[in-house]
């Protein structure tokens, strides 16, 4: 399944503006796809590795790896599913809670989420009787979403899609795309297709980690091929007014790290200009983002290269003082990433459990570290658990706080090697 423009966008040249891409972020080496989590006959056999090689882009600031991993080998047979974590799906409760009553969305309206993954918010919508349509390219996360009742397209989106279905089912009150403007390599062509799908009044909104957080935090590890661009409100605005859209609201989220909820509209709109957009810019001029050889870009590599020393000297202390299994706990694609740059495998980390049944009996990529439901974890008995997914550290040191019972301690990899705590 190819996205809807065809010929995928990247290489040499900004995926945005077209402009050469000559500057670089960091280059984090070569690693097969974050989500391709391996059978065990695919673990006997070889991979796929592609670079991790991350640019800015002069012109308009964009930030992407230029190589593109063709978009099918990665969505095809998808292992993310959102709802596995209890916290983001509180999060898409509040939002449409939220949408529904500043949008005023009812029974006659139409709600679209590109990525809808496997119905963890549009679950929502259907349970307030509010019309709903999820397009999400993966066919085992739109299985699951149509098991809690959200109607789902198994399609790449774009500008041809969003035409089509604005003939068939009219115009879209609000669209959605959480987590997804970053996945998209044609990202011209899907902003276009928001743009073109919703009603003269209508409303996108994009959620994303914020590029300056990642910098900021050091959070490299959720750079992997999936996300094909690494988003600053700046760039971002500038992407949206090329589509005809303007950016009338903007609210700082602690998901994923640190994001961004960003509402947009058709130009002159009727929606005020919200102070949350000024405040968000003036933060990233501050930061140093707002040029290309500005400061916030400037030394990112070496305080990567810093984190990779302290992970592997933390990983390897524990592999001397203890007779007792290291266990990671979570499987997610930036802990792909991290085991792939840190050389990390059987011999730092001996398994690695996940809620996600999907992954289990699997391997994951690259790093061959095997993955093996929650249960094994309290079998093992650990003393160092490794946490993976750390934006959801409060969430899994609180399910993990009976394993502190057999001397059990907690580690984050990111920024760099640190000891967490559950809650008190």
């Amino acid at each position: 399944m190819e996205p809807a423009s065809g010929t995928l966008p990247g290489g040499t040249h900004c995926r945005a503006c077209a402009a050469p891409l000559e500057r670089t972020l960091v280059d984090l080496g070569t690693s097969p796809p974050c989500e391709s989590f391996l059978t065990a006959e695919q673990a006997r056999g070889a991979e796929t590795h592609y670079p991790l090689h991350v640019k800015v882009c002069e012109a308009c600031l964009l930030v992407q790896i230029p190589e593109c991993v063709p978009a099918g080998e990665i969505f095809d047979d998808y292992a993310y599913f959102s709802s596995f974590s209890t916290s983001w799906l509180e999060h898409a409760r509040g939002f449409c809670e939220q949408a529904i009553q500043r949008f005023g969305l009812g029974s006659s309206s139409l709600v679209v989420e590109l990525a809808s993954n496997d119905g963890y918010l549009l679950r929502n919508m259907v349970a307030a009787g509010v019309p709903c349509l999820g397009i999400e390219p993966s066919w085992t996360v739109a299985e699951a979403a149509r098991k809690v009742g959200a109607e789902t397209l198994e399609r790449f989106f774009g500008l041809q899609v969003a035409e089509e279905l604005r003939a068939e089912r009219g115009p879209a009150d609000l669209v959605i795309g959480n987590n997804v403007l970053a996945h998209v390599p044609d990202i011209v062509d899907f902003v276009a297709g928001a743009a073109a799908l919703i009603a003269d009044d209508g409303v996108v909104v994009y959620e994303f980690p914020h590029l300056e957080r990642l910098i900021e935090e050091c959070q490299y590890d959720t750079i992997y091929h999936e996300h094909f661009c690494y988003l600053s409100l700046h760039a971002v605005q500038e992407l949206l007014a090329r589509a005809g859209l303007e950016v009338f609201d903007v609210q700082r989220l602690r998901s994923h790290g640190g994001s961004l909820r960003v509402f947009s509209q058709r130009m002159g709109g009727s929606r005020p200009l919200e102070p949350g957009v000024a405040a968000v810019l003036a933060g990233e001029v501050e930061a140093g983002l707002s040029s290309a050889d500005g400061a916030g870009y400037q030394g990112f590599q070496p305080r990567v290269e810093a984190s990779k020393r302290s992970v592997l000297q933390g990983l390897c202390e524990w592999r001397e003082r203890t007779a007792r299994p290291i266990v990671a706990y979570g499987a997610p694609g930036k802990g792909n990433t991290l085991l792939n740059y840190c050389g990390v495998r059987e011999d730092l980390i001996d398994f690695a459990v996940d809620r996600n049944t999907y992954k289990h009996g699997r391997f994951t990529p690259g790093t061959r570290i095997p993955i093996q439901p929650p249960e094994a974890l309290d079998a093992a008995r650990p003393e160092c658990i490794v946490i993976l997914p750390w934006n959801l550290q409060r969430e899994i040191t609180l399910q993990l706080a009976h394993a502190r019972e057999w001397g059990a301690r907690f580690f984050v990899p990111i920024p760099r090697w640190t000891e967490v705590h559950p809650p008190a």
